[in-house]
């Protein structure tokens, strides 16, 4: 796993790549289906779930909903086999797929590692 320990840092603490993917879902029940799922099939470390607000525009209407967001933690190299597993298993027309690289201290990336078939 490549490191990088930062220069400008009191304490130098090593830092590793971490993939975040998130999804939203309508339900309570998708959100544990997809987060028990990803996770179960080792393309994710962890999966958080939280409740949010929605506003969006969808077929020229606008709407607020009450939605769950996914919050994935993956390897880097492991975030596309995930981003196929959600899309294949979501249950929205145009789920939101979003993937960002993320600098984590290097014991969690570590552990992200170990979970994840990368």
């Amino acid at each position: 796993m490549l490191c990088q320990t930062p220069a400008m840092h009191s304490t130098p603490t090593p830092s590793c790549p971490v993939a975040v993917v998130t999804t939203t879902v309508a339900s309570a029940a998708d959100a544990q289906r997809l987060a028990a799922g990803a996770v179960q099939a080792r393309l994710a470390a962890c999966v958080q779930v939280e409740a949010i607000a929605s506003h969006y525009v969808w077929q020229g209407a606008q709407h607020e909903d009450a939605e769950w967001r996914l919050v994935c933690k993956t390897l880097p190299a492991a975030a596309p086999a995930l981003l196929v597993w959600l899309r294949a298993q979501h249950p929205y027309e145009v789920p939101q797929l979003l993937t960002h690289t993320v600098q984590a201290e290097a014991d969690y990336a570590q552990w992200v590692a170990q979970q994840v078939d990368g």
